[in-house]
């Protein structure tokens, strides 16, 4: 490898803006993607995390009052008057139901109500579940593709060195360091815009499933309740 001055290295810029410019159309065009892409999975991020933090803040407060002792009537009236409410709207599933076993029957009726409500509720834990996961998807497609787009730069800025070592006829590292430089920079964007996306993912997906097994565990709650007060209105 021919010798080259020190001085000769040190004063190439290689600040990112640099690195930027210099770089390829095509690695140009990598670089523009995989910053889209990170500021797509940070924006997708924060509206989950207020999302689904508003959420369990206004599933904790509906659950405090229905279960502070009010009947199954109010928590009714409250269903109706609290329509963003995740829970709220799963009660709701059921309180028609309820609503509609008031009218009375045989025991048979009865039955067939609670498990309509069980079943209707069911439904509405699901629903809710995927009304929460949308947006989760774009943060996988991100974690997982970012890596291997920023891997396309990174290759493509290495054959642009190869490439001006053979078209210069010099092997020195004032010819290969820009090239290499652009590499690994695809590279770290890439990196940069997978990794904070995989752990919002995960950190949503963990939080996004515990909230939908505390709707089904409220869900069972409610339809207990619902059976043990048709029981008693039986009964009297």
């Amino acid at each position: 490898m021919d010798q080259v001055p020190l001085n000769d290295i040190v004063n190439q810029d290689f600040s990112l803006i640099a690195l930027f410019l210099r770089a390829d159309p095509i690695v140009k065009s990598v670089m523009v993607i995989l910053g889209v892409m990170s500021i797509w999975s940070w924006a997708v991020a924060i509206d989950k995390w207020f999302g689904v933090m508003g959420v369990r803040a206004r599933a904790k407060r509906f659950e405090q009052a229905f279960w502070s002792g009010q009947p199954m009537e109010d928590g009714g009236d409250r269903a109706s008057t609290a329509g963003a409410d995740a829970m709220a709207r799963v009660f709701s599933a059921g309180a028609r139901v309820w609503r509609e076993s008031r009218r009375g029957g045989s025991a048979e009726e009865s039955s067939a109500l609670i498990d309509r409500a069980r079943s209707l509720m069911e439904v509405a834990v699901v629903r809710e579940t995927q009304r929460l996961e949308g947006g989760l998807s774009t943060l996988a497609i991100i974690a997982s593709s970012a890596p291997f787009i920023g891997l396309l730069g990174t290759v493509i800025g290495i054959m642009n060195s190869f490439r001006d070592i053979a078209s210069r006829g010099e092997t020195n590292l004032t010819v290969v360091a820009p090239g290499i430089a652009e590499a690994l920079f695809a590279t770290a964007l890439g990196l940069g815009a997978a990794i904070p996306a995989l752990v919002f993912y995960n950190k949503f997906s963990g939080d996004i499933g515990t909230f939908s097994e505390r709707l089904s565990n409220f869900s069972q709650e409610v339809a207990a309740r619902l059976s043990s007060r048709v029981f008693e209105r039986r009964e009297a």
